[in-house]
């Protein structure tokens, strides 16, 4: 049984990975995490679903830890580094799905991984990570004479932009086609911008309503169109993969991995 500690427990995805760890017979919710002026401390962390899970909503990252496996963080980059710190510094395993972080951020997370082990993902989709590698496999193919878009749409509230799946799926396409994204990516257009430079990769940011997430990344090339595109219409499936990670680090110490590890991409 693989110990499992949820952050963020009260928001979208905390409510879908605690629901996910519920009916999953190898995990156990071992603690559950959420802000300290959040109106959900102190109560039982399955009472939204009508069950007693006799886990206590708590914001003390220290006590919540002890004796747990793998902790789930799903919450902003701040509060993110706050318990990669924790887990670091209680040798628990990690689980990243958070987004927005800065490069010096993400260096820390790498640092983090020579201590515990942690797998780290913009986005956590099984259908997503199958994705990425389609487009590292078509930009190989049309390296020549295709332009590079990506279509991205979130749900009002996503802070970021564009999003961490988006620039995942462009470092893709960039790395087959032998270049590296910070030096082709065109994150905005607007009035008179000449010629499109056939060497960028575009990107277009959609926010509105409670859309999940879709990206779509287009090969557009002369008298024909190449659109490889997932959609998501729940959360669950985020949290289905996230889940699966944790059961991922259960025989890993330490170590940076993400999806294509956890699902066995990269062999």
């Amino acid at each position: 049984m693989i110990k499992v500690v949820i952050a963020g427990c009260s928001g979208r995805m905390g409510h879908a990975l605690l629901e996910g760890v519920f009916a999953d017979s190898e995990l156990e919710l071992h603690g559950a995490l959420d802000r300290p002026d959040s109106p959900s401390i102190g109560r039982d962390a399955g009472e939204q679903f009508g069950r007693a899970s006799g886990v206590k909503i708590s914001a003390d990252i220290d006590a919540v830890l002890e004796g747990a496996d793998v902790l789930i963080d799903f919450t902003r980059p701040e509060p993110s580094l706050e318990y990669l710190a924790a887990c670091r510094q209680a040798g628990v395993r990690i689980v990243i799905g958070t987004t927005g972080f800065s490069a010096e951020q993400k260096k820390q997370i790498e640092g983090a991984a020579g201590s515990i082990g942690v797998v780290f993902a913009p986005n956590m989709s099984v259908g997503v990570t199958l994705l990425i590698n389609l487009v590292q496999a078509a930009a190989k193919v049309l390296a020549e004479g295709y332009d590079v878009e990506i279509i991205e749409a979130h749900h009002r509230h996503k802070v970021d932009a564009p999003s961490g799946t988006a620039l995942r799926l462009g470092e893709a396409a960039a790395s087959a086609l032998g270049r590296k994204l910070s030096d082709c990516a065109v994150y905005g257009r607007e009035g008179v911008t000449g010629e499109r430079d056939a060497s960028t990769i575009g990107f277009a940011t959609v926010r509105g309503g409670d859309v999940v997430g879709d990206h779509t990344v287009l090969f557009a090339g002369v008298g024909e169109r190449v659109e490889l595109t997932h959609k998501a219409s729940s959360r669950a499936t985020f949290a289905l993969g996230a889940l699966r990670a944790a059961k991922f680090l259960k025989d890993k110490r330490t170590g940076l991995y993400d999806m294509q590890n956890v699902l066995g991409f990269d062999k």
